[in-house]
């Protein structure tokens, strides 16, 4: 299937490891730019050594000026942004007991001001042309509330608030905006919420494992790759009709009707 994406200009936050790495990977493949940035400076030459043509900014996006450099650095060196997917930040997982106010501010930070701070100088420079697609990549924490991951899940649920607001917004002016909400996938941050979970229930890492997958109906996590198809095709000309939405791809864990 012919996507469409060949030369466009793609930013991924957090593209160096996980989700936001095989986006990278995919957005490649299809001939795009891509742009990928990241906090740690060498966390990013490694992702470079997979990206051949890409180019690597390393930033801290809680910090809302670097993250407005960020973009007017990636429009000077590599052009216009056509595809921003955000992937950059996570929220610490951890039992509800361990939370406190300045826990939850950090969840929000972290995760939900992390995109903000790249959304906002993007959509509306991709306003202004009258074309640009975002791609958020929240999680199903904002949708099925989990006991070690319920400030990361407030974050969630309010970038999914924000994705449909934005999408409907600038829908007018040539912009989409969609969500993409994985469940359990098998990167390092899964990895840590395993960890918090088995310290929240007393229990080894492997038994809490057991019982995530046990809860699984497909028997797996995702594969990152697996998150990566349906972000580029989202990004594509392919899905052009859809915006607004937040797409949940979590093997069937939560099956609901909309």
């Amino acid at each position: 299937m012919e996507l469409g994406l060949g030369g466009k200009v793609v930013l991924v936050t957090g593209g160096s490891k996980g989700i936001g790495l095989a986006c990278a990977r995919g957005f490649a493949a299809e001939g795009a730019r891509v742009v990928i940035c990241s906090r740690g400076q060498g966390n990013i030459d490694a992702a470079l050594r997979e990206l051949p043509g890409a180019v690597g900014f390393a930033v801290d996006l809680t910090d809302a000026a670097a993250a407005a450099v960020l973009v007017a650095r990636v429009e000077e060196a590599v052009g216009p942004v056509d595809v921003l997917v955000n992937s950059a930040g996570a929220a610490k997982r951890a039992p509800v007991d361990e939370l406190t106010p300045a826990a939850w501010r950090a969840a929000m930070d972290a995760k939900y001001f992390s995109y903000i701070h790249v959304i906002d100088p993007v959509i509306k420079r991709m306003a202004a042309r009258g074309a640009g697609v975002i791609v958020n990549v929240i999680g199903n924490g904002g949708k099925v509330p989990n006991p070690i991951h319920v400030a990361g899940g407030a974050a969630n649920a309010a970038l999914m608030l924000a994705t449909a607001g934005l999408a409907g917004a600038y829908a007018a002016r040539g912009v989409r905006v969609v969500g993409v909400n994985p469940a359990g996938t098998g990167t390092e941050r899964v990895a840590e919420g395993i960890r918090a979970a088995a310290r929240g229930a007393g229990v080894s890492f492997e038994e809490a494992q057991r019982q995530m997958l046990a809860g699984i109906p497909v028997g797996r996590l995702a594969r990152p790759e697996e998150i990566a198809d349906t972000v580029v095709f989202l990004a594509s000309a392919r899905a052009g009709y859809i915006s607004g939405v937040n797409l949940t791809v979590d093997g069937a864990t939560a099956p609901v009707v909309l």
